[in-house]
């Protein structure tokens, strides 16, 4: 199972709740996105499934070995007491391709059969969405009668990134478990865990990118982070009176094999101008925040309207080197 970092005191509260002997049926796992909520869910899934099946056996920490049954049996897909509800792959042919925009209330009524028997390996059975954020507002409905009467042993592990924006019927049948971006030494440990071979460059750029967050660090692993960040700083920093940086980047940014890398810079270009912006005063910081409204606007006209990749990323250059005026 991936190894989890930071936020102990939320695996030290949610581990003293299963001690306790009395967990309650429905979790919100809430806090921004890439900090671990996920991992933490299937683990605290893991190690329910784990002790429920062995009374009287306990894991410390969730750190249940990844040959146990349990293990074993979630890393296939085929335990009978655990699901995870997810965005489903567009394409089923491709599971690593783009993915849905929600999770339907096909996938919550498909729970139901599995919902309606007992727990099959232990007296326990655990349901983790991921993110709840994304499921339709059918499903959160249908979703609803399974918390407010829980059948027997069933826990409900729920993800938010913005649990504001749930059902506040969703939210009060939960309790709230909160998580925090990691400190620095937990996000390159993170980091290195998953990229053993990257460089100390890009585990620097992807820890500065990420803010706390691996799992949006890691959306950027092997597209040259440091190379983009570069010649965005150098925009900020010099301009381009001549345009033909701009050009250059646009042109190499446009080709088909460059879409990961164009995307990737879509993200950065408003949040280095954020950045900059925060170190400014009076008619700079004017001109900074104009211009993190103009990127955000562009980057979000790019992707809804598919525009035209490299003339977008010439303008956003030119949206980048106004700070240098500035």
């Amino acid at each position: 199972m991936t190894s989890l970092y930071g936020n102990a005191a939320a695996r030290a509260a949610f581990g003293a709740a299963i001690d306790s002997g009395v967990l309650h049926h429905a979790w919100l796992f809430a806090g921004p996105e890439g900090v671990g909520k996920g991992s933490f869910a299937v683990a605290a899934a893991l190690r329910l499934l784990a002790e429920g099946a062995a009374p009287g056996v306990r894991f410390s920490d969730f750190d249940v070995p990844s040959d146990h049954p349990a293990a074993s049996l979630i890393a296939a897909g085929s335990h009978p007491d655990f699901r995870r509800l997810t965005r489903l792959p567009k394409d089923a042919d491709k599971p690593d391709g783009e993915r849905a925009r929600s999770i339907t209330i096909a996938q919550v009524r498909a729970l139901l059969p599995m919902l309606a028997t007992t727990p099959s390996l232990s007296p326990r059975r655990v349901i983790v969405i991921d993110a709840i954020d994304d499921l339709e507002r059918g499903g959160a409905n249908a979703l609803l009668k399974s918390l407010e009467e829980p059948p027997a042993g069933t826990i409900f592990l729920l993800v938010s990134h913005a649990p504001g924006r749930l059902l506040p019927t969703v939210r009060s049948r939960c309790r709230i478990l909160r998580f925090e971006p990691l400190d620095d030494a937990d996000m390159r440990a993170a980091l290195r865990s998953e990229l053993p071979d990257a460089s100390a460059e890009e585990i620097d750029a992807l820890a500065h990118a990420g803010d706390g967050a691996p799992g949006r660090a890691l959306r950027y692993a092997g597209l040259d982070l440091p190379a983009i960040d570069t010649a965005l700083a150098g925009f900020a920093r010099d301009g381009d009176p001549g345009n033909t940086a701009r050009a250059r980047l646009a042109k190499a940014l446009s080709l088909k094999a460059a879409q990961p890398r164009y995307e990737l810079f879509l993200d950065r270009a408003p949040t280095m101008i954020a950045e900059a912006a925060a170190h400014r005063r009076g008619e700079s910081l004017r001109t900074a925040l104009d211009a993190y409204d103009a990127a955000r606007e562009l980057a979000g006209a790019a992707r809804g309207l598919s525009l035209d990749a490299q003339g977008t990323v010439f303008e956003m250059a030119g949206i980048v080197a106004r700070l240098a005026c500035a």
